[in-house]
Order: structure tokens, then C-alpha cells, then sequence
């Protein structure tokens, strides 16, 4: 990593937490440290600016937006497919949904008859043309949307150029094949709602799940996508840390897009109030702001794991405790 650090014992590239990068001193080497969670602070901000934090959260968010019509659009073909495996009446529902989405960032005409064609002949039927055409593309600008976050990440955590480039990428793509799975079993899901998931139970079971699903239906999606994150954080670096170490990344990361999103909520609702619109490119302006800050606080997050990874780093495995006394120096017997 560029370092001139001399290790401490011959077990040190073993022993020592990977992330110790080189790029300032060592944190937990030199005695205690005064006021840690101020200098993680420090630490989270100024890696972040040195790591161009607006650039690769700017790239990623770009290659998100370039990918999303095009996945839309194959989950669509998809889903024409799989929804036979849900009760009758999960077709409409969905349906139902996609169009008040729709009716939310387009004009009725265009939501109704443009747009609202389209998705109608892809949810009856299944277009494999549609569905061939739509997971190419997707895959291209998705797996490069997944290798900015994992190059992100990787940067973040001091690993950038650990792994080979074309490794990086194969392995951004295995990433995103396991994200669009997931995505077509939970589409439907999603989609549905908390108002019409009840009807997928017997009306005997309805009352009760109604009240389970309006109590737990947005904590659990929250948690989920926390728990997702915090995988992206245990997967996307090649030296990896406990699962748990990543989960403060993910919580700041949620809070950083609440807070970021609710701005962007009254910034729209200023815009608009006043007569400032854009016309035809709202839509587009306001799907780049939500996936930039997206972007930005899973970003934010690695480079917070990565700090606290600095300051409070793991404690050394039994694996690692065996390979340094392995290299130990063996002192004379003593006569």
C-alpha cells in the first residue's frame, strides 16, 4: 500500500488488522487515544473528501439511473412469468400499484396510454424479447453500478487495487446477478403493499395479519435493507471483517439518506410551490438526486467502518494468534 512503516514483529502482516493502510499514523499503536469518536469523526470526513466522495458517488449514481428502466423493464417480463405462482388476483394488484407509481412521475396520458400499454402487454404475457433485450442492458449498467459501490468500498477500507480489475468486475457482476434474484422474489412483494398483502392469507387469517403487516411492514423493509448493506460491506473488500463490524456503517448510511432525502423533499416541494419547475426533465433531475445521495451515504458509511475499523480495530483470531507465534523468534535454552 505504499507504506514505509516498518512492522512491529515478523508476524505483523499477519497479525495487524488488514486496514491499517499507511496513510497517517496508526491510531491504537502509540497508547490510548483522547477523544475517539471526535478524531472518528475527523477521520470519516477527511478520508471521504481525500477519497473524492462526490466523484465515485456521482459515478455509481449515474450508472444506477442508466440501469434502471432497462431492469424495470426485464422484472416486468419476468414477473408476467412467475406471478402464476401467487394467489389469483396478485396480477391486478400489481398492476394496480405500478400505475399509481406511474401516474406519480408521468402525465396521466402518457402513464395511461404510452407507458400503461407497454406494462399491460409485459404483464399478461411475458415478453422474452423484452426480458432478453432488457437483463443485457441491465446487466452492463448494472454490474457497472455495482463495481463503482464495490470500488467505493474498497477505497474506502484502504483495498483499492487489492483485487485484479477483471477479478473486481466478474465479482461485480456475481453481486448484482445475486441483487436482481432477489429482486424478482421480493418484487411482487414490495410492490403489493402493506394495504393489499393481507389478501394473499384466508379471510381467516386476514384481521390478524393486517394488523402484523401495518405494524411491521416498513421497520422490517428498513432492517432488511440495513442487514443488505451491511453485507455489501462484509462481501465487497477482498480482506474482510466480522459481519457486525460493518452494521455502524449501514445505520449512519440509513440516516444519512433520511436526512438527505427529506431535503430533497422540500426542495422539490419549494421548487414547485413556486412555479420553478424544469418540465420534462424533473423526473430525470429528481431520480439523479435520490440515487446521488443514495450513493453518497453508502459511501459515507464504508468510510465510517473504515474508521472505526482504525481506532477500534478487531481483536486478533486464534488463526491469527497461532500464525504469529509461529513467527516468534525461539530463545536459547538456558544451561
Amino acid at each position: 500500500m505504499g507504506t514505509d512503516r516498518e512492522p512491529l514483529d515478523p508476524g505483523d502482516d499477519f497479525t495487524l488488522p488488514w486496514h491499517r493502510n499507511g496513510t497517517g499514523p496508526v491510531p491504537t499503536l502509540h497508547g490510548p487515544v483522547k477523544h475517539r469518536w471526535r478524531k472518528v469523526a475527523g477521520r470519516t470526513l477527511s478520508k471521504a473528501w481525500g477519497d473524492s466522495l462526490f466523484g465515485m458517488s456521482s459515478q455509481a449514481a449515474f450508472w444506477c439511473a442508466l440501469s434502471t428502466a432497462p431492469l424495470l423493464l426485464a422484472l416486468l417480463g419476468l414477473v408476467g412469468y412467475v406471478l402464476h405462482w401467487f394467489p389469483a388476483g396478485t396480477i391486478d394488484q400489481v398492476r394496480d400499484q405500478i400505475f399509481v407509481f406511474l401516474n406519480q412521475i408521468f402525465d396521466r396520458e402518457v402513464a395511461d396510454n404510452l407507458v400503461g400499454d407497454t406494462v399491460n402487454t409485459i404483464l399478461d404475457n411475458g415478453r422474452s424479447d423484452v426480458v432478453s433485450v432488457g437483463l443485457v442492458i441491465s446487466l452492463w449498467a448494472g454490474s457497472s453500478a455495482m463495481s463503482a459501490f464495490v470500488e467505493s468500498i474498497t477505497i474506502a477500507y484502504g483495498q483499492h487495487e487489492v483485487r485484479h480489475p477483471v477479478v473486481e468486475r466478474f465479482f461485480a457482476l456475481g453481486l448484482y446477478l445475486v441483487a436482481l434474484f432477489a429482486g424478482i422474489l421480493l418484487l411482487p412483494l414490495v410492490a403489493i403493499g402493506p394495504e393489499y398483502l393481507p389478501r394473499l392469507f384466508p379471510q381467516d387469517w386476514r384481521d390478524n395479519v393486517a394488523s402484523i403487516v401495518n405494524i411491521s411492514y416498513y421497520p422490517v423493509l428498513a432492517i432488511s435493507m440495513i442487514l443488505l448493506l451491511t453485507t455489501l460491506y462484509k462481501v465487497a473488500p477482498k480482506h474482510r471483517h466480522a459481519w457486525k463490524r460493518g452494521l455502524p456503517g449501514a445505520f449512519l448510511a440509513a440516516a444519512v439518506f433520511l436526512v438527505a432525502s427529506f431535503g430533497l423533499r422540500l426542495y422539490l416541494s419549494y421548487v414547485y410551490s413556486h412555479g420553478l419547475t424544469y418540465g420534462a426533465l424533473a423526473t430525470p433531475i429528481t431520480f439523479l438526486l435520490f440515487y446521488y445521495f443514495a450513493c453518497m451515504a453508502i459511501v459515507i458509511g464504508a468510510q465510517f467502518n473504515n474508521a472505526l475499523l482504525e481506532f477500534y480495530p478487531p481483536r486478533r483470531s486464534r488463526r491469527e494468534l497461532k500464525r504469529w507465534q509461529k513467527y516468534q523468534p525461539v530463545e536459547p535454552a538456558q544451561a
